[in-house]
C-alpha cells in the first residue's frame, strides 16, 4: 500500500497534467533543455502561455531553469534520492498523457528540426557570407557561375523537374543529365519548353503535359524528383510527393524549394498561389507520410524586401 505522501504526490500529478500544454512542454523537458523561443516554435503557442505554464511547473518543483547568455533555459527537474519512487509515477503518468495527444508527434518533428538548427553553425556562417556576396565586388564571381559550375557536378541520371514552367532549371540540368523529364500543366509552357529544347539540341530534354499531383511518369523511373517553387501551386501537396515517391527508384532522392509558410494573401492573386508557403514542421510531415526517409529540412534564404518571402530546402530518400 503506498503511503499518504506518495498518493499525495500522485495526486498533485494528475492535477499538473491535466493540461496539455503542460504534458507537451514536460514530455519536451524531458528530453532536452529549451528556451522559450524554441519551445513556442515547437508548440506553435504564444510566449504569454508558455511562460505561466512554465511558472506553475517551476512552483511545482518539476521544472528548473538556468541563465545562458540572453536566454533562460529550462529542463525537467532532476529528483532527490528519497522523491525517486514519486518521480517514477511522474514520468509513467506523463508518457501514458503524452500517448493520448495527437500534437506529441508533431512536437518531435519540431524538436529534431529545433536541434538540428543549434548544430547547424555552418548554416550561420554561410548566411553571413551570402549577406556580402551581392553587395561586395569580387572579379569574377557571380551567382551565375558559380551555379553553372555546380550544375557540372550533377550525375548522369534520370531528373524530374515538376511543375517545370517554361523549364529554366530543366534547361541547366539537361547538358549534364542522362535525362530530364519536365512537367507542366500549361499547353503553352510545354510548347516553348520544347521549341527552346529543340533550338538548344537537348535530345534528353522531355517536356510532357500533366499535374504534379499525377505526372505522366512511370514508378521506378527516376533517380532525383525536383519540385522548385512548384508545391504551393498543388490542390493536395501530399499527392504530389506521393507521386514523385511512386516515380523515384529506390534510394533515388527528392528536392524540394519552396516558399517558408508567411502571411501574404495577395500571393493567391498576384501568383496564382493555392498555399502560402509551408513551414518545416509541415514539410517534414508531409515527407515523411509519403514515405521518405533520411529527411532534412532547412531555411536557405530570406528576401530583403517586404514581404521578406524566405525559402526553405527540403531533401529526403526513398
Amino acid at each position: 500500500m503506498l503511503p499518504l505522501t506518495a498518493v499525495s504526490s500522485i495526486l498533485k500529478s494528475f492535477a499538473l497534467l491535466s493540461d496539455a500544454t503542460r504534458v507537451r512542454l514536460l514530455a519536451l523537458l524531458r528530453q532536452e533543455e529549451l528556451s522559450v523561443a524554441e519551445l513556442q516554435e515547437i508548440l506553435a503557442l504564444g510566449q504569454s502561455n508558455i511562460s505561466a505554464q512554465l511558472a506553475r511547473l517551476k512552483e511545482a518543483g518539476l521544472v528548473n531553469d538556468r541563465r545562458s547568455g540572453k536566454n533562460r533555459l529550462y529542463k525537467l527537474e532532476s529528483p532527490r534520492p528519497k522523491e525517486m519512487e514519486n518521480h517514477a509515477h511522474l514520468l509513467a503518468l506523463l508518457d501514458a498523457a503524452a500517448q493520448e495527444l495527437r500534437e506529441a508527434k508533431r512536437d518531435q518533428t519540431a524538436l529534431k528540426l529545433v536541434r538540428r538548427k543549434r548544430q547547424d553553425t555552418a548554416k550561420t556562417y554561410f548566411d553571413a557570407l551570402a549577406g556580402k556576396f551581392g553587395r561586395q565586388y569580387v572579379p569574377g564571381r557571380s551567382w551565375k557561375g558559380l551555379g553553372e559550375m555546380l550544375m557540372h557536378l550533377v550525375p548522369q541520371v534520370v531528373i524530374a523537374d515538376l511543375g517545370a514552367g517554361e523549364g529554366t532549371l530543366s534547361q541547366m540540368l539537361a547538358p549534364h543529365a542522362k535525362q530530364v523529364i519536365a512537367v507542366d500543366n500549361s499547353e503553352q509552357m510545354v510548347a516553348y519548353g520544347s521549341k527552346l529544347a529543340k533550338e538548344h539540341g537537348y535530345t534528353n530534354l522531355d517536356y510532357r503535359l500533366g499535374d504534379i499531383e499525377s505526372p505522366p511518369i512511370k514508378e521506378s523511373t527516376v533517380d532525383i524528383a525536383i519540385f522548385s517553387q512548384a508545391l504551393h501551386h498543388a490542390q493536395k501537396p501530399e499527392n504530389a510527393l506521393a507521386a514523385a515517391h511512386r516515380m523515384l527508384k529506390s534510394g533515388g532522392r527528392i528536392v524540394i524549394l519552396d516558399l517558408l509558410k508567411h502571411s501574404f494573401e495577395k500571393a493567391r492573386v498576384l501568383y496564382a498561389d493555392v498555399w502560402l508557403g509551408f513551414s518545416e514542421v509541415e514539410m517534414h510531415e508531409m515527407l515523411e507520410h509519403a514515405g521518405f526517409k533520411q529527411i532534412e529540412v532547412r531555411i536557405v534564404d530570406r528576401e530583403a524586401k517586404s514581404p521578406n518571402f524566405q525559402t526553405v530546402l527540403a531533401v529526403a530518400v526513398k
